[in-house]
């Protein structure tokens, strides 16, 4: 069984919680990933200002979503797109990318309140079930290959953060205290970053 590293949602950075499904993805390509290697070497001067200098895209989304409510940097922006982090303290906005080969999703399982969410915030989203365990299985539709079963804790946000395979289709379950919810998913470049229509029953 291959297993899957679990870590743990306008103008994307002007948004105070969730982004909406309005903002369209970036679309990929050369010239697109220079300047997002420049804009990432640009981006160390605000990362260090936060303690997240010379981290990697994965580990700065891993650390962020991970944060204490209370810890949570209200002036830091952040944005999580199917292919890079956008970032922000007020200034110039700046894009972290993600490796070609990973999708970050962000799901808020709930029981009764939920927000709509499409790109996930890391500092900004905020869902119903802090601190719960939940167990998380993932199917890949293409084969039927369980990519993930485990238990994991949402994060004092309400999430948990799943690192997936790129373009891929798929359902995930998602099971806490004897109730359960599923829902499709997938990781192309227009897949949302953040999941909070699972509710569990």
């Amino acid at each position: 069984m291959r297993r899957l590293l679990l870590v743990g949602a306008v103008s994307v950075l002007a948004m105070a919680g969730c982004a909406g499904a309005g903002d369209a993805a970036p679309v990929a390509g050369p010239a697109r990933a220079t300047a997002t290697a420049a804009a990432s070497a640009e981006a160390q001067p605000l990362l260090a200002r936060y303690g997240l200098a010379g981290k990697s895209t994965v580990e700065v989304i891993d650390q962020l979503d991970r944060l204490d409510l209370q810890q949570r940097p209200a002036e830091l922006k952040a944005s999580v797109r199917a292919g890079e982090l956008l970032i922000s303290d007020g200034g110039q906005e700046h894009s972290l990318p993600i490796p070609a080969d990973r999708f970050y999703l962000s799901v808020a399982p709930y029981l009764q309140q939920t927000h709509d969410c499409f790109f996930h915030a890391p500092t900004g989203c905020k869902g119903e079930l802090a601190g719960k365990q939940v167990q998380v299985k993932i199917v890949n539709a293409a084969d039927g290959t369980v990519l993930a079963d485990e238990s994991r804790t949402t994060f004092a946000n309400g999430f948990v953060g799943l690192w997936l395979p790129r373009n891929i289709t798929g359902t995930l379950q998602i099971t806490s205290d004897g109730k359960t919810a599923e829902s499709k998913i997938s990781t192309g470049d227009d897949a949302p970053t953040c999941l909070t229509t699972l509710r569990l029953v």
